[in-house]
């Protein structure tokens, strides 16, 4: 039928995806109130969620507050801590007695970029003329690296809920956080939730979602299905036929080995950023949630095998790993051809997936659905046009984390069969080769970074691109505000000296979350 009202939405699958998919759709529909939109959610009972993607972006912040979720009541819920960037140990080449390398990728800096572009001092020494030591480059534009480092929170006890002194994130337990979006979901947004297995998915004669039939033999119709049943892709890949796009040959990385570790105390402070560390073929996550450290080995099985892999991690957590126990997961690095086709969509790892090096996952969940809440049309008439939007914009946001991630790799001057490897010419995509050639020679510039849907900024880029950079050039003509810089780094470096007095310490601002919480909005 042409120009039938889109009313009942169905989404297959829980997790992170499916949950805030859900709550999004129900929040924009005003669905607990309204019966003009109905959004139900079909769930396995049989499919645990994967559940080990705990880092999250500052867009999350928005996400909650948006949703009516209170901050208090979700890092209560969720063992959640703050995030306030990632630090990369070792990656820039193998560790030895002597020196071991590390940079950090901030949340924060004392002025953006795209505003001032402090790099080119950098690159010439500048602050050389303004502080006593050596800065790196994160040091230079911004106090939070500090504050990292003296293991301080980015807010107070006394700030409003989702306010802070320094832009923030979340670590979280997955597996809590999608129990949490259940229950505000179904509980305070009006979603229909129903625990059982599709069996079978049927389609019209024009190839869209007729509807889905469960294993009690119940059909459950819709006019707008959202598929968010993870690697399968039961509606999108298995049902409508939508390939999927390999890009193993450029993200070598295909396995993750993860062990939750407890604490050995609990006055044992909690690390405020993810700390990621360089290994023989892939890397090691260390994130510290309020009950335990979530940890995990990413890494290439076509290099390293997984008893390997495992014995790594192992070795990495200490003694106390003996008694813990691990679990291994496949991953399938790529995107579907297509997001959305005709009346489905496809959210979270069902769309794509690409490895969590920069906890990209959740991020573009929250994208999907916040595009979606705004395309998604009044009838079916107008899928296809709301299609070619979504698909166009979600290809270029997955695209353009291949590239920023792949960057990470491609810097680094370790030395084994992994990382040469990963730069190789042919793993390599011409967007990125681009980029890099021309940062050899120029700074970067604000018109590289043209959309407002760039899932990295330039800010991101240059943390990235001169934390691992060992060789300085002169960008010459670049270089000709040198009081507004002298400026904006001694400021930074009082911003470090008062905020190391302000700010408390992490564990304890958690503790006093956690039974206090903190203004209400």
């Amino acid at each position: 039928m042409r120009n039938k009202k889109i009313q009942r939405i169905v989404i297959v699958g829980g997790g992170t995806a499916g949950w805030l998919t859900a709550a999004k759709l129900a929040k924009r529909f005003n669905c607990r109130y309204s019966q003009s939109v109905q959004v139900t959610l079909i769930e396995s009972p049989d499919i645990p969620t994967i559940g080990v993607g705990e880092g999250t972006w500052p867009t999350m912040r928005k996400t909650l507050m948006e949703l009516g979720v209170s901050e208090s009541l979700f890092m209560a819920k969720c063992s959640a801590t703050f995030k306030q960037g990632t630090r990369f140990n070792d990656w820039l080449h193998e560790p030895n007695e002597k020196k071991r390398h590390h940079y950090y990728h901030m949340f924060s800096s004392t002025v953006d970029p795209a505003d001032f572009n402090l790099a080119p001092y950098w690159c010439k020494h500048f602050v050389e003329s303004v502080s006593d030591t050596p800065l790196t480059y994160a040091d230079m534009v911004t106090a939070q690296a500090a504050v990292c480092r003296e293991g301080l929170a980015p807010k107070l006890i006394t700030h409003r809920e989702y306010d802070g002194v320094l832009n923030y994130a979340y670590h979280l337990d997955a597996g809590k956080f999608a129990e949490l979006l259940q229950s505000h979901a179904t509980e305070v947004l009006g979603v229909v939730h129903i625990r059982s297995n599709v069996t079978q998915v049927a389609l019209n004669d024009v190839g869209d979602i007729r509807h889905v039939k469960l294993n009690d033999e119940q059909r459950i119709e819709g006019d707008f299905f959202i598929d968010c049943s993870g690697f399968r892709c039961l509606l999108l890949g298995e049902a409508m036929g939508i390939e999927f796009m390999d890009m193993s040959n450029q993200l070598l990385t295909d396995r993750a080995i993860a062990i939750q570790v407890p604490y050995e105390d609990e006055t044992q402070n909690i690390a405020c950023q993810t700390n990621s560390t360089a290994q023989t073929a892939g890397w090691i996550w260390d994130i510290g949630l309020y009950n335990r450290r979530g940890t995990g080995h990413v890494y290439s099985s076509h290099h390293l095998s997984d008893d390997l892999a495992e014995e790594q991690l192992r070795s990495y957590i200490g003694d106390v790993s003996a008694e813990l126990s691990a679990k291994m997961i496949k991953m399938r690095i790529g995107y579907r051809e297509k997001f959305w086709h005709k009346n489905c969509v496809a959210i979270g790892m069902s769309a794509a997936f690409i490895e969590p090096l920069e906890a990209s996952a959740i991020f573009l969940i929250e994208a999907a659905g916040n595009m979606l809440c705004e395309l998604i049309p009044e009838t079916n008439e107008q899928l296809k046009s709301a299609e070619t939007i979504f698909n166009h914009s979600m290809l270029q946001r997955w695209l353009k984390t291949r590239d920023f991630i792949k960057m990470h790799y491609l810097l680094s001057r370790r030395s084994s069969d992994f990382w040469r490897d990963n730069q190789s010419p042919e793993t390599v995509s011409d967007s990125l080769q681009a980029k890099l050639e021309r940062w050899r020679y120029e700074p970067m510039s604000k018109y590289e970074f043209d959309s407002v849907f760039e899932p990295f900024p330039q800010e991101s880029y240059q943390y990235v691109f001169y934390g691992m950079l060992n060789e300085y050039t002169d960008f010459g003509t670049h270089y000709f505000e040198q009081q507004k810089a002298r400026s904006i780094v001694l400021r930074t470096q009082t911003a470090q000296k008062e905020l190391s007095i302000q700010l408390m310490n992490h564990r304890d601002l958690l503790t006093k979350v956690y039974h206090y919480g903190f203004q209400k909005i």
